[in-house]
């Protein structure tokens, strides 16, 4: 006896991944896909962003999210000039600001900067609920 299961719903689908990307239906307010965060959290080092922009290749750790946000010795050292090996952002939200000179996992930046808060002991419900502050 083999079983086959085939498990794919077309509408469950492209809905979570159009979710996923903060551009489907989404009941909370003014929701965005936040790469700086997304960066940090599953390519905390950058070393998927290193093999795909050798452009930025130089800049080492999690500063490889936000190059323009380096100091122009930094990105000398590298070997990037912003506008000419790599282009300045065309936008940069204010949602990113908090995750600019983070490292990944939480732990301290050199300069004095804590990291993304780690939440795991808290349940699905706080990340559902309304009310961030409880």
């Amino acid at each position: 006896l083999s079983v086959l299961k085939v498990d794919y719903d077309v509408c469950s689908n492209y809905g979570n991944w159009l979710y996923s990307a903060g551009i489907g239906n989404d009941p909370r307010d003014n929701r965005k896909f936040n790469m700086i965060k997304q960066g940090l959290d599953y390519d905390g080092i950058g070393d998927y962003v290193r093999l795909w922009v050798p452009e930025l290749q130089g800049i080492k750790g999690a500063d490889i999210h936000t190059p323009w946000a380096l100091s122009s010795a930094a990105l000398s050292q590298a070997g990037v000039t912003l506008g000419e090996t790599y282009p300045q952002p065309v936008v940069t939200a204010p949602e990113w600001s908090r995750h600019i000179h983070q490292r990944p996992g939480g732990s301290p930046h050199p300069r004095g900067r804590r990291g993304p808060a780690q939440h795991k002991d808290r349940g699905i419900d706080f990340y559902f609920s309304r009310k961030k502050d409880s």
